[in-house]
């Protein structure tokens, strides 16, 4: 894909949706992760818009041969935005200004994807296939998603679906050191207590592990000085945390014991018998 191809780069993006359609729902669901994997390597977002007018503007041809076609493409559409490799105007753009009715289908196809609750994370699995073909990024951005519409719902079943869906119980130490960093970077009682909270329940339903919980933990003490740049007061913060997590039962006294001290202010005294101070975050419960 040189320079002497710049113009015509686009038409990958057809060929390679136009093959996806004749096959199996895992074949489309591995050329979803090409198309992310050839984003800013080979393809740009124009080369991707590009093939994505010319696959709306074919559909009258395409539903001949394969009738869902509108729907496929609409799901490759919809995926596309989720995986930042089509930016989200591009539907909004389209919409209303299509006067064919297979491409007005596969643009609402799309919107509504793209429209229902926790759809970003829902579209890990549009196509019927497991999580752990996609990229890491993608994944930590849906819990990064996933993290902030818990704090805002304090919905902890909804959460907890979502982390499934995503199909990589492999991974899921990310969600704690995310679920942390988070509590830590917004330095506020309720998303201290609201993350210990997620993570307690998460735990007991089994969908966390002690040794999840712990290697999350631990990479969050790996990024302690970075993340003392942007808050101040980190170390005190992810004592109070730590201490909330080790009185929960959800962390090894071991990995309670590995709590970095350099550069923080210190929540405990001497002769409290290790319990925080409760005044250091005005109604902070334990």
């Amino acid at each position: 894909m040189g320079q002497l191809h710049i113009k015509i780069r686009y038409l990958v993006v057809v060929a390679m949706v136009e093959v996806a359609m004749d096959h199996k729902p895992s074949h489309r669901e591995m050329t979803s992760v090409l198309l992310s994997d050839l984003y800013q390597e080979c393809l740009t977002q124009t080369d991707i818009c590009r093939g994505f007018d010319a696959l709306l503007a074919s559909l009258p041809d395409l539903v001949l041969d394969c009738p869902e076609a509108s729907d496929i493409l609409g799901n490759f559409m919809a995926r596309c935005v989720a995986d930042d490799c089509l930016p989200p105007k591009y539907l909004s753009s389209h919409k209303g200004r299509v006067e064919c009715r297979h491409a007005i289908k596969a643009l609402d196809r799309a919107d509504l994807l793209m429209s229902v609750k926790h759809g970003m994370v829902r579209l890990d699995n549009v196509w019927g296939t497991g999580g752990p073909r996609r990229p890491v990024r993608y994944l930590v951005k849906q819990m990064i998603l996933l993290l902030k519409e818990f704090l805002s719902s304090s919905d902890v079943e909804e959460a907890i679906r979502c982390l499934k869906e995503l199909e990589v119980p492999h991974f899921h130490h990310e969600l704690v050191y995310e679920a942390v960093t988070m509590a830590i970077e917004r330095s506020d009682t309720r998303s201290i207590q609201e993350m210990v909270r997620l993570l307690k329940t998460m735990y007991g339903a089994c969908v966390l592990t002690t040794n999840q919980m712990d290697e999350g933990f631990l990479r969050v003490y790996d990024a302690m000085p970075d993340t003392q740049l942007d808050v101040p007061d980190a170390y005190g913060l992810l004592e109070l945390i730590v201490t909330l997590a080790f009185q929960k039962g959800i962390i090894s006294r071991d990995t309670m014991r590995r709590m970095p001290t350099k550069g923080r202010k210190r929540f405990v005294s001497e002769g409290d018998g290790g319990r925080i101070k409760a005044r250091e975050l005005p109604g902070l419960a334990y």
